[in-house]
Parts: C-alpha cells; sequence; structure tokens
C-alpha cells in the first residue's frame, strides 16, 4: 500500500506498545515532553479547536499534590513513574477559535451553548491525549494510561480558578518490560465492527 509506515513503526506505535506499571527509575527530559506535546498538537480536532490542556506533573513535590487524589492501585506507580500527565480539556477553548481558526466566526458556534462547549471540549481533548500517547510511543516512551483518580480533588488542586477540567492521567517514562502482564484479548473484527 502506497504511503504505509515500516512494520518496526507499527510494532512501536501498536503491535509490541503496552500499558506500563513497572517503570525503570530514568529521567524523562523536559525538552522530551515538548517534542511529544509538538507532535501531539498537529492531530485533528474538530474546527482546530484544540480543548486539551496538558500538565505535566514530574517533581516530588507535584507528586505528593496528586498523590490523595490517586486510587489506591494507581498510588504506587504513579509516584515511580518519571512523569505523569495530567490530560484536561479547557471549556474556554471557543475563547481561542478567533487565532485557531481564523478563517470563520466560529466561536459564535458555542457562544451560550454550554452542552455543546462540553460536549466538544470532552470528545477532542479525549482526542489529543489519544495523541499524547501515540508522540510519546513514536518518540520511544511508555505510557500508562489511566482513570481511577478523584476528578474533582485533582482540578481543586491544579487547576483551581481556571476553566480546565482533568480527563484522564498518563504515566509516562521508561517501563520495565520484565514487569509487564500477558497481553489482554481484544475483540475479532466482526465483534467491534461492521462494514454497510
Amino acid at each position: 500500500m502506497s504511503g504505509e509506515i515500516a512494520r518496526s513503526c507499527l510494532a512501536q506505535l501498536f503491535l509490541d506498545a503496552r500499558t506500563h506499571n513497572v517503570w525503570r527509575d530514568e529521567d524523562v527530559p523536559d525538552e522530551l515532553l515538548h517534542e511529544i506535546l509538538d507532535l501531539a498538537k498537529l492531530g485533528p480536532t474538530s474546527a482546530n479547536s484544540s480543548p486539551a490542556r496538558f500538565l505535566f506533573v514530574k517533581s516530588r513535590e507535584a507528586k505528593e499534590r496528586l498523590k490523595p487524589h490517586l486510587s489506591a492501585g494507581n498510588r504506587d506507580k504513579t509516584m515511580k513513574a518519571p512523569v505523569c500527565a495530567i490530560v484536561g480539556y479547557d471549556l474556554t477553548f471557543h475563547h481561542h477559535l478567533p487565532k485557531l481558526f481564523p478563517h470563520t466566526d466560529a466561536r459564535s458556534w458555542y457562544e451560550g451553548n454550554e452542552a455543546k462547549i462540553f460536549d466538544t471540549a470532552f470528545r477532542n481533548g479525549t482526542l489529543q491525549g489519544a495523541y499524547l500517547i501515540l508522540a510519546a510511543r513514536a518518540l520511544g516512551l511508555d505510557c500508562g494510561p489511566m482513570s481511577g483518580f478523584d476528578n474533582a480533588g485533582v482540578d481543586r488542586e491544579f487547576f483551581a480558578g481556571t476553566s480546565i477540567r482533568s480527563n484522564f492521567l498518563c504515566n509516562l517514562g521508561y517501563g520495565d518490560k520484565a514487569a509487564l502482564f500477558p497481553r489482554s484479548p481484544r475483540f475479532s473484527f466482526d465483534e467491534m465492527a461492521r462494514i454497510v
């Protein structure tokens, strides 16, 4: 197929990529986080709305602030991960549309429509969180995306006084492949899709 990427790239992004829970004690440089975001921000969103906001929790002090809001099963692995990305979405994303989508008055599509604002922010912010995972994998990091935390607590701790709300967390670093569980089953095509 024309334009197909190398099988090794598919392996790194999907076929061999796994969700990691155990991390090697190896730093993730700030420059790499910048590079990841520079890739992730290029993925498509509705009207280029780009509602995702990312907070990279890296310092010991910041992790201690996050710790009480994590479920018991996520606490130790997150504290040991080099970085935990809080993937959020901005409920005032539409204020930036004159810059991000300047060829029409896209901001007016959302003004006063709270349900549409939430749906667009949450859906597209989630997409951008997935782009973050793929960008991190592409640049050699392992990922541990997860729910299992107190959203309201995280929002109070890290986003108080803002229009940003947390969506999910994603640990980033260099995983210990020896500690991986066997890959869980996936649906077959016919179990999850139809062609009509």
